[in-house]
């Protein structure tokens, strides 16, 4: 019964891992999509009250002005590929039938999300190598003598 009990929750684990950066995207776009509709409504009755100008900035939000696709926010990306390392660590934990009382599950999560991290930092210089057109010279005056 313990057997099953163990094997259960490592799949549980993963499948959590997994699937709740995938609610939490939906819960995004869902409360982002409830936001604009109260939004519109507002603006509709300024619009039919004939509110004065003063009032209807305070009651109105202006819009977002949209991301050039040169400016890249990387915050996302940083979360997802953090997501997918601690996925991968307990993946490899699961797989390896490490126990979770030893600090060596721990250690491969760990392992996991840094290398989340790392791959979400060499993307993001990519990007702003590219977006540079150079790659930074290290200065003559850094060198020790």
């Amino acid at each position: 019964m313990e057997d099953i009990l163990f094997h259960f929750s490592g799949i549980l684990a993963i499948l959590l891992t997994l699937g709740l950066p995938i609610v939490a995207v939906l819960m995004f776009f869902a409360s982002k999509m409830r936001n604009d509709k109260q939004q519109n409504e507002i603006r509709k009755l300024v619009i039919e009250n004939k509110v004065d100008p003063e009032t209807a900035k305070l009651l109105v939000e202006e819009p977002k002005k949209r991301r050039t696709k040169a400016e890249i926010d990387f915050g996302t990306l940083r979360k997802a590929c953090l997501m997918l390392g601690i996925g991968l660590g307990a993946l490899i934990d699961k797989l390896a039938c490490i126990d979770t009382k030893s600090i060596y599950f721990w250690l491969v999560i760990a392992f996991g999300v840094g290398i989340g991290l790392l791959t979400a930092f060499l993307v993001e210089m990519h990007f702003a190598y590219k977006k540079t057109g150079q790659k930074e010279e290290p200065n003559e005056t850094d060198e020790f003598e």
